[in-house]
């Protein structure tokens, strides 16, 4: 069972597993938000409602406001595994501006590419061969994105999710 975890202003933070969760609760650090359908976890003295979302008591300042490493995964990932180019399905990426040419390893530089469009473009910048990009690479935004663990959210945390989305318009 996983547990959604929210920093002291109800912004998410992570997702972490029941007992992780439990021990924040039980060591007074965190307070239950919201349960699993009358599942319940007891104790010697004390009886639970199994966390599906949890509150911390104190906020948590969070390092570098998010930045999202670039990764092969998560280039092919925010581009839905499709070429950049040709549209069709992608198992590599590619530099738009190749890193011969002083091309970065940013979000902005790199598209999921396949390997008949990565073989033909080689070194070239895509104006050069007459390409045009049909994305417009950027680092991707959302809280799938920067909470580990929320791709795949429960029904218990919709609510706190769409107050996340809500406050971020």
């Amino acid at each position: 069972m996983r547990t959604l975890v929210l920093n002291a202003g109800y912004e998410p933070l992570a997702v972490v597993s029941f007992k992780r969760a439990l021990v924040l609760v039980l060591n007074q650090k965190a307070t239950i938000l919201a349960g699993v359908g009358g599942e319940v976890v007891r104790s010697a003295r004390e009886e639970y409602d199994m966390p599906s979302v949890i509150l911390l008591q104190r906020y948590v300042r969070i390092p570098n406001s998010r930045r999202i490493p670039v990764s092969r995964r998560g280039v092919l990932r925010r581009d839905g595994h499709h070429c950049g180019y040709c549209g069709k399905n992608a198992n590599t990426i590619d530099h738009v501006i190749p890193k011969s040419r002083g091309g970065k390893d940013t979000w902005e530089n790199l598209v999921a590419c396949c390997l008949r469009c990565n073989n033909a473009k080689g070194d070239k910048t895509p104006q050069e061969i007459g390409w045009e990009l049909r994305i417009i690479p950027k680092m991707p935004t959302g809280l799938v994105w920067t909470v580990r663990g929320a791709e795949k959210p429960l029904p218990q945390w919709q609510e706190f999710l769409a107050l996340q989305q809500r406050q971020a318009a």
